[in-house]
C-alpha cells in the first residue's frame, strides 16, 4: 500500500501540507478554519460575550463530514469527571477522523488562564498574582504542569496567557493580567509560554492588541491609545512572548483602535505580526469576534463580508463555533466574491500546526495513556508556593503581624469563609459551576477562616460575616462589631467575588465606576476600626482598591490577588509568620477611589503637580511590598560611565538578609530618561531579580544593562536609541530608589528592530560573608 506524501513523516511539514491541500475541496479546506462548541448554552447566562445571541444549534454529523479545525472546550463547558471527559474527547476525535475523507482530527482547545479550566483541576493563582510573585521560574513550572495535564487529557491548545498591560484598574479583567508594567508582563508572560509550550501545548497570546486600553475601562469599548503608547506599552509583551517564548498562536482582540477593529486589521495581524516579527503560527478569533465585525463593529454588511475582512486581515481560525467561515465563506468564494487564495493561506497555517502536533500522522491515537489526575499533589505544591510568594504585605506599622499563637482573633468579613473568594473568574468553579449549583467544587479549597484555625490551633478564633460582598444589607454589622470588640485582634477579610458580565465584582464584563471596596464593605471596615481593636485588613481581590481612607488606622494590610485553591493556607501562613511575605505590587494601590485611570508609567504631566487639584500619587506604589525580615544592599558597583548607543553596562550589588528569619528580596531596576525627543515615563522597570536568603545570607547580583533597553518610539514611528544622559535606579519599588547609576549614551541615534535586546539579564552569584 502506497502512503500519500502528506502522511509521510519523513517529509517536511511544508511538503506534506502542500500535497494535502492540493487534494482538498474548498469545503474541506474551509472546514479546517473553524471550531465547533458542542454543548454550548444557547439560552440563559453564558461564559462568552453575547453567547446566547451568537450561538445556534449546529448539525454535528453534517459539519464533520468535511473535517473540522477545532473542538471548543470539551472540558470547560460542563462538569464531567476528568477520565470520562478525556474518553469522550477521544471518541469525538475518532468520529471526526472517521467522517472525513482524510481522517484528520481536530485541534482541541481549552482555557487555562489560572489552570486547566476543567472540573477537579488545580485552581492556581490568577495572573495578577503571578506578577506579584516576580518569579518567572516558578510561573514556568506552573505552566509546564498545566500543559502536562492538558496533553494528558487530549487537549492541544491553551488559550493563555493574557498579555494585556493594565491601563485602568477599573477594568473588570485586571485579575487576568499580570500587571501595569510591560516589562513585568512580558517576562512573566514569556515564562508561562515557555512552560506551556515545553509540554507540547500551543500557547495562545491574548488579546492582540490594545484590549486593556478600552475607553473608560468598559469591556470591549473603543481603544484611543496613541501610536507611541501602543508601540511602547501594549505591544512589547507580545513581541517578547513570541520571540523568546515561542508561542505558536495569537488571539485577535475584540476591540477597535482608532476606528479599526483588531479582527479586521491587516497592519496588525499581517504586516506587524508576520512580516515584521516573523510569526508563523496561527491567529485565532476571540469568541464570536468575526461575527462581531457585522453585529457590533458594523464594518461588514453580512457574515460573508465579515469572513472576508477577517481572512484578509490574517485570522486563520473562527472560534468558538462556526458562523462566518462555514457556508457563507464557501458560497462567497464559489461566487467569486472572496479569493480562494485567502482560504488556502489560512488552511495551510492550520494544517502546518496540525502536522507539528502529530495530527496528520498515520499512528495518531486520541485515547489517554492512563488515568487523568488533574489536581495532583505536585500541582498543589506548586500552587501553594506561588500563592505564598504572591501575598503582599502592604503595611505593618504597629508590628501586629505575625499574630501571636494563643491570641483571641475575630475573623470578620464576606470573604473569610467562602472558598470562591480565592478564585478568579476563569477558574472552573467560578466560570462554570455557578451554572451547576448542585455540583460540588471537585477540589479541596480551604478558606481563610479554616486555614487560620489550622495554622493557629491554640488561638481562640470567632467568626462573623458582617455583610455580603456587594449587597446593601447592614444587618450583620452588629454581630461583627461585637466579635471584634471582644478579641485581641480583628482580621477583616474583604474583597471581590469573581464572575462574568456583571455577575461578580471582578472578572470579564465586571467593570466598575471607581475603586472603592464593593458594596458596603468600606462601612463595615469603618465600624471595625472604631472598636479600637487592632484590625488586620486582608484583601482577596482581582484589582487594587483605594485604601487611603484607612491609612494609619489599621494594624496591618495584606493583599492577595485571587491566590487559588492553596491561597487560604498561604494567607494564613503570612498572618501566623510561618510564611515570610515576599510579594510585590504588580499594580499601584490608589489613595482615593476617583482620579483614575492611573498607572505608574507617567510622564511629568501625569504626576502630581500644582497645575491640578487632583493628586494621583498612589498610596502604595508599583513594586512595593514589606517583609518580616530586613535586607541591606551593600557594595554597590555603579560607576558613572559613557557607553555607545549599541553598548552595555554592568551594575552590581550584594543583598544581605540582616534579620533573624529567612526571606526573599526583590531588587528592581528602573530607567529614568531626563531628556528625550518625546515625553517619556518618569521611571519604568527594565529589570528585576527575586533572591531568597537565609538569615545572614547574601547574594551578589549583576544587572547587565544594554542600551537597547532604553529604546522608544520617536516622532517618526521608528524605535530608536538616543544618545544622552540616563539614570539606572536600583530600587525596592518604583518610588523607593536605593542607588543610582548615571551613564551617558554616546554616538548617533540608532534605529532598532526585531533584533534588539528585550531583557536585562541578571547574574546571581555567591555573596560575601
Amino acid at each position: 500500500m502506497t502512503t500519500a506524501p502528506w502522511r509521510d513523516p519523513a517529509l517536511s511539514a511544508d511538503a506534506r501540507v502542500t500535497d494535502l491541500l492540493a487534494r482538498m475541496t474548498l469545503q474541506e479546506k474551509a472546514a479546517q478554519l473553524y471550531g465547533v462548541w458542542v454543548g454550548a448554552a444557547t439560552d440563559g447566562d453564558g461564559v462568552a460575550p453575547l453567547q446566547r445571541e451568537m450561538t445556534a444549534d449546529a448539525d454535528w454529523d453534517e459539519l464533520i463530514t468535511h473535517g473540522l479545525g477545532q473542538l471548543t472546550r470539551s472540558f470547560g463547558t460542563a462538569p464531567v469527571e476528568p477520565d470520562l471527559a478525556a474518553q469522550a474527547l477521544a471518541r469525538a476525535q475518532r468520529r471526526i477522523a472517521a467522517a472525513g475523507r482524510f481522517g484528520i482530527p481536530a485541534v482541541a482547545h481549552e482555557e487555562c488562564l489560572a489552570g486547566f479550566t476543567a472540573w477537579r483541576a488545580t485552581a492556581y493563582p490568577v495572573p495578577l498574582a503571578w506578577g506579584a510573585a516576580f518569579d518567572p521560574a516558578l510561573v514556568t513550572e506552573m505552566a509546564r504542569r498545566i500543559g502536562h495535564d492538558l496533553r494528558a487529557s487530549g487537549v492541544h491548545q491553551g488559550l493563555a496567557p493574557v498579555l494585556d498591560v493594565v491601563r485602568d484598574p477599573r477594568w473588570g479583567r485586571v485579575e487576568e493580567t499580570i500587571g501595569e508594567d510591560p516589562y513585568l508582563v512580558g517576562t512573566i508572560g514569556t515564562a508561562y509560554v515557555r512552560g506551556l509550550e515545553s509540554a507540547g501545548v500551543v500557547a495562545t497570546l491574548k488579546h492582540f492588541a490594545g484590549y486593556a486600553s478600552s475607553a473608560g475601562a468598559r469591556n470591549l469599548a473603543p481603544v484611543r491609545a496613541g501610536v507611541r503608547e501602543f508601540a511602547d506599552i501594549t505591544l512589547p509583551p507580545f513581541e517578547m512572548a513570541l520571540r523568546e517564548g515561542g508561542a505558536r498562536s495569537v488571539m485577535a482582540a475584540y476591540t477597535e483602535t482608532d476606528g479599526v477593529p483588531a479582527s479586521a486589521d491587516p497592519r496588525l495581524l499581517t504586516e506587524l505580526l508576520r512580516e515584521e516579527w516573523g510569526f508563523t503560527g496561527t491567529v485565532v478569533a476571540d469568541y464570536f469576534g468575526i461575527g462581531f465585525l457585522q453585529t457590533l463593529h458594523r464594518v461588514a454588511a453580512d457574515e460573508a463580508e465579515a469572513a472576508h475582512r477577517a481572512l484578509a486581515a490574517g485570522i486563520d481560525v473562527e472560534l468558538p463555533t462556526v458562523k462566518c467561515y462555514g457556508s457563507p465563506l464557501v458560497t462567497a468564494v464559489t461566487e467569486g466574491r472572496i479569493p480562494e487564495s485567502l482560504v488556502d493561506r489560512a488552511a495551510r497555517r492550520v494544517l502546518l500546526q496540525k502536522c507539528e502536533l502529530g495530527l496528520l500522522d498515520a499512528d495518531w491515537r486520541p485515547e489517554p495513556a492512563g488515568p487523568v489526575d488533574l489536581d495532583s499533589a505536585e500541582n498543589r505544591a506548586v500552587a501553594r508556593r506561588l500563592a505564598e510568594e504572591s501575598v503582599v504585605l502592604l503595611d505593618n506599622p504597629g508590628g501586629v503581624l505575625p499574630l501571636a499563637p494563643d491570641t483571641r482573633i475575630a475573623v470578620v468579613g464576606p470573604r473569610a469563609a467562602d472558598a470562591l473568594a480565592l478564585l478568579g473568574c476563569y477558574s472552573f468553579p467560578s466560570h462554570v459551576l455557578t451554572h451547576h449549583p448542585e455540583v460540588p467544587l471537585g477540589i479541596e479549597i480551604p478558606t481563610v477562616l479554616q486555614s487560620l484555625r489550622s495554622e493557629l490551633p491554640d488561638a481562640k478564633v470567632t467568626f462573623a460575616e458582617g455583610c455580603g460582598v456587594s449587597d446593601p444589607d447592614t444587618g450583620g454589622f452588629e454581630e461583627a462589631v461585637a466579635r471584634a470588640a471582644e478579641a485581641d485582634v480583628c482580621v477583616a477579610v474583604l474583597g471581590d467575588r469573581a464572575g462574568l458580565f456583571g455577575r461578580g465584582t471582578s472578572g470579564e464584563g465586571c467593570d466598575v465606576t471607581d475603586l472603592q471596596l464593593p458594596g458596603i464593605q468600606a462601612e463595615l471596615l469603618d465600624r471595625l476600626v472604631a472598636t479600637g481593636v487592632p484590625v488586620v485588613l486582608v484583601l482577596l481581590t482581582g484589582r487594587p482598591y483605594a485604601l487611603g481612607r484607612w491609612h494609619g488606622r489599621l494594624g496591618a494590610v495584606v493583599q492577595a490577588f485571587f491566590p487559588g485553591e492553596e491561597g487560604g493556607p498561604a494567607v494564613a501562613g503570612v498572618l501566623s509568620g510561618r510564611v515570610n511575605p515576599s510579594g510585590r505590587l504588580p499594580v499601584s494601590v490608589p489613595r482615593v477611589p476617583g482620579g483614575q485611570p492611573w498607572t505608574y508609567l507617567q510622564p511629568p504631566l501625569g504626576l502630581a503637580g500644582e497645575v491640578s487639584s487632583l493628586d494621583p500619587t498612589p498610596l502604595y506604589p508599583f513594586g512595593h511590598g514589606r517583609s518580616y525580615t530586613t535586607f541591606s544592599w551593600e557594595d554597590v558597583h555603579a560607576p558613572e560611565a559613557g557607553i555607545p548607543t549599541d553598548g552595555s553596562y554592568d551594575l552590581s550589588l550584594t543583598v544581605r538578609n540582616t534579620g533573624d528569619r529567612a526571606g526573599a528580596e526583590v531588587v528592581q531596576l528602573y530607567l529614568h530618561d531626563p531628556v528625550a525627543s518625546v515625553t517619556r515615563p518618569d521611571v519604568r522597570l527594565i529589570g528585576y531579580q527575586r533572591v531568597a536568603l537565609a538569615p545572614g545570607g547574601s547574594r551578589r547580583l549583576t544587572f547587565r544593562f544594554h542600551a537597547d533597553l532604553s529604546a522608544f518610539t520617536d516622532r517618526t514611528g521608528a524605535r530608536v536609541v538616543e544618545p544622552g544622559a540616563l539614570e539606572l535606579r536600583l530600587a525596592a519599588s518604583s518610588t523607593d530608589t536605593r542607588h543610582t547609576a548615571r551613564i551617558r549614551l554616546t554616538g548617533p541615534v540608532r534605529t532598532v528592530g526585531a533584533e534588539r535586546r528585550l531583557r536585562c539579564e541578571v547574574e546571581v552569584s555567591e555573596g560575601t560573608d
